[in-house]
């Protein structure tokens, strides 16, 4: 086998070690926080509700779930090309997802200790399950001849901010839509075992399971502060937060449609039906909800993918730099008023939909 087929296009930090992918507005995040406002948090309006689920994290459903099987035990040499560069991507980006989560809740864990022990114990043991499921996924793309240095994406990547409640908001929501994503892959292949070119998709339906868990955490950590979601400002930033990872995820993954089309997947259809359904669970616990059943909400994200073509051919075009920056600057203006038109379309309000949500 051609080396450049095993290993497309990637650069190297050393000989089987990918270098990070660029760090992007469409790339996971790494977050740190107020730790000693969390700390100072009384959690009592719903203390009873996050001990049921410290019961749960305790309880350790998938301690023998990530075990590698005899399935894994062969080349995969015959995925190569561009499918191969694909699978790697979804491979690296899953683990660095999952490694974000893993190094803020075993942080918040650790700074929380003694001060609030029901949350530092619920963020500890989530910590365990993403670390985990970032040592699951890099040893996946081990056998695509790559792994992280994990070491060095923990001192190399930025850090995002974030006040307690807009963590609490981002990461209800990626717990959430990873479920979502987790379940649809998971069920689309089990009606149809010919698209399974991977063993790591047997595993997503009890491996979803934690990503649900872990949002019902933050669902009970929001809800015992009320003051995060029944104020103006709670809608506005709810909204905020529900269009940033919609309009993420939908980005990448129609650039990404090829992979999913090697799963029997259609790119724009799964997007759709993971933001519905992501939409409606965060209905339980936001004060409101995208119109996401509005066409108009993914005709400008279509614009915006159109728009992102169009840059990516100009940075790969001839054109003299500073000259990039004129052909560019009409494309980010669209986007921009394409995201902005978003955020202002009219939301709906989860105190009259959720009878018919739930």
């Amino acid at each position: 086998m051609v080396d450049s087929l095993k290993k497309p296009g990637f650069e190297e930090i050393r000989p089987g070690i990918k270098v990070p992918a660029k760090e992007t507005l469409l790339t996971p995040r790494f977050y740190t926080t107020d730790f000693d406002e969390m700390a100072r948090m009384d959690i009592s309006v719903n203390e009873d509700e996050l001990e049921a689920i410290l019961e749960e994290f305790r309880t350790d459903y998938n301690r023998h779930h990530f075990v590698r099987d005899a399935e894994f035990e062969q080349s995969w040499d015959h995925i190569d090309g561009e499918t191969r560069k694909l699978f790697v991507e979804f491979l690296e980006r899953s683990c660095t997802a999952e490694f974000s989560g893993f190094l803020l809740y075993k942080e918040l864990g650790r700074r929380l200790k003694g001060k609030s022990p029901v949350l530092a114990e619920c963020f500890n043991l989530m910590s365990r399950d993403e670390a985990r499921h970032a040592g699951f996924l890099n040893k996946a793309l081990s056998d695509f001849n790559m792994s992280l240095d994990l070491g060095f994406l923990t001192k190399s990547r930025s850090y995002t901010f974030f006040k307690p409640k807009f963590i609490f908001y981002a990461t209800y929501l990626s717990e959430k839509i990873g479920y979502w994503r987790y379940i649809t892959i998971y069920r689309h292949l089990e009606t149809h075992p010919e698209d399974r070119v991977y063993p790591i998709f047997r595993f997503f339906e009890n491996w979803c399971q934690d990503e649900n868990r872990h949002g019902d955490f933050f669902d009970a950590i929001m809800k015992s502060q009320p003051q995060m979601l029944n104020d103006w400002k709670a809608r506005l930033w709810s909204r905020f937060f529900l269009l940033s990872v919609f309009a993420t995820m939908y980005l990448n993954d129609i650039q990404r449609k090829d992979f999913y089309a090697t799963l029997g997947l259609d790119a724009r259809e799964y997007d759709i039906h993971v933001i519905k359904k992501t939409n409606e669970n965060a209905g339980r616990v936001f004060p409101l909800m995208l119109d996401v059943e509005n066409p108009e909400f993914y005709e400008r994200l279509d614009v915006c993918i159109s728009n992102n073509e169009k840059l990516g051919a100009i940075a790969n075009s001839s054109t003299p730099k500073f000259l990039q920056i004129f052909q560019k600057l009409p494309l980010y203006i669209s986007n921009g008023w394409q995201l902005l038109r978003l955020y202002l379309m009219k939301p709906i309000d989860t105190v009259s939909a959720q009878g018919a949500v739930r």
